[in-house]
């Protein structure tokens, strides 16, 4: 069933409970109705015996009908017939025209042994049901019972006829119920027709039309998370599409310079005055050429963590700040570094931490004037322990459009390279459950970077 269409299982589901609810009905009513009419029988047997001891018993036993217009007794409908007999009596003597012998010996025997004033009974003579109630009187100063009884046709032919009205009209329900049911399965599957359509598309790259789906329910929850989804993924092939771009650019640059510069001294020409300083060129280029590379590699490996296990330990936090610092303090020695003592140990990946402070710090010495200051502070949110390294700068501020996109892949900054330095920062954290933010302050830019404890 789960390979058929999605309409053919609705319908197919409806269709069967319409089904499973019209059996029950076909083996409860009947069930039912007989039960009712019985108990329509016994109070009908009941209230006669009400109106004839109510306008009083006769004086003496016998039998007595309702009868038809021929003086036969009634047996094809409602009409309830009443015996009367004495208690303790032998009623061998007695015969009855519709009641065999045998049964009003039985009967006298029930009324002997009845401890209510009026029982209800049930026996089956023959083919036919005899509905009866027994009912304790007095004759003449004598105890004797009344024995009003029923026959069970008229509750046969009235069930019968009913329940085959029943059947007829669950019948055209259950066929008339196909056309809205066929109606209702198309109708709740076809948006996820489209859906699926708008999905196929998008996995073959065709991302540009928008998914719409005019719906508020589950459905169009499920098409609004497909229409983000494609947007991110429109936004992220033109970042990637910016990406090669950018990368083309950047390291055709120092490849050109490399090339031009090694071919001037082929010649004998020296563009910066001499071969020392020509052949630094030649040497800050590749460094620069080997750092895009890196970074890109790096960027690539994260890709490949994220699906595993992360490996991680202990290792002190500060310690690694410092030794950060000492690399990268030599790459401008005119800027004054205030870098904080407090002991912090955390538990992580001690590579990839290296990988976030080189990359961070890496960008504030690129805008700094004369000043960067690494503070580092527990606190404790939700009774959870964390701590808080502050990396803050004297440069200028970042237009808040970019602060909103600094951290997306791909995205380049002013005066930046390609742009996958902080967005390796980002996916680092988010490998530790950590965060990061950034905020333009009086004295320049902050970077605030939220590490859980090890509780």
């Amino acid at each position: 069933m789960k390979n058929k269409s999605l309409a053919f299982q609705i319908w197919l589901v409806i269709s069967g409970i319409l089904l499973v609810i019209s059996l029950l009905l076909v083996i409860l009513f009947p069930t039912t109705l007989r039960q009712f009419f019985t108990d329509e029988i016994y109070t009908t047997i009941e209230n006669e015996q009400h109106i004839l001891k109510k306008y009083g018993l006769p004086s003496r036993s016998g039998e007595y009908y309702f009868s038809n217009e021929d003086g036969e007794p009634s047996l094809r409908n409602r009409t309830v017939d009443h015996i009367l007999l004495p208690e303790n009596v032998d009623v061998s003597f007695f015969s009855s025209r519709v009641l065999p012998q045998e049964f009003l010996q039985h009967a006298q025997e029930l009324a002997a042994e009845q401890k209510d004033t009026v029982e209800r009974y049930e026996n089956d003579l023959g083919n036919r049901t005899l509905f009866y109630v027994i009912r304790k009187v007095t004759i003449n100063g004598q105890p004797a019972f009344l024995l009003s009884f029923s026959w069970d046709t008229y509750r046969n032919a009235l069930t019968y006829t009913l329940f085959k009205q029943l059947l007829v009209v669950m019948s055209i329900v259950f066929l008339l119920s196909w056309i809205p049911s066929i109606w209702l399965a198309k109708y709740l599957s076809r948006p996820l027709v489209l859906l699926e359509k708008h999905v196929k598309k998008i996995a073959e790259q065709d991302w540009h039309e928008p998914v719409t789906v005019d719906r508020a329910d589950e459905i169009g929850k499920l098409g609004s998370s497909i229409e983000q989804m494609r947007k991110r993924l429109v936004r992220k092939d033109e970042a990637q599409q910016t990406l090669l771009q950018n990368i083309s650019h950047d390291l055709k640059t120092p490849v050109m310079v490399i090339q031009s510069y090694a071919q001037s001294i082929q010649d004998g020409i020296y563009p910066k005055g001499d071969l020392s300083n020509t052949v630094q060129v030649i040497e800050d280029e590749a460094k620069s050429l080997e750092k895009k590379i890196r970074d890109l590699l790096y960027l690539t490996k994260l890709d490949y963590l994220s699906t595993h296990t992360l490996t991680q330990s202990e290792f002190a936090f500060t310690a690694l700040v410092h030794e950060v610092v000492e690399r990268l303090r030599w790459s401008r020695p005119d800027i004054k570094w205030n870098v904080s003592d407090t002991e912090i140990t955390l538990y992580g990946d001690r590579e990839q931490w290296n990988k976030v402070l080189e990359n961070v710090l890496d960008n504030q010495l690129r805008y700094a004037q004369s000043n960067i200051s690494v503070s580092l502070q527990k606190f404790t949110k939700n009774e959870q322990p964390f701590v808080q390294c502050q990396i803050s700068n004297d440069g200028p501020p970042i237009d808040e459009d970019i602060i909103q996109l600094l951290f997306e892949p791909f995205k380049k900054g002013e005066n930046g390279e390609f742009g996958i330095g902080l967005s390796i920062v980002k996916r680092i954290l988010t490998m530790h459950h950590a965060t990061i933010s950034v905020q333009n302050t009086n004295n320049g830019v902050t970077f605030a970077i939220n590490i859980p404890l090890k509780p």
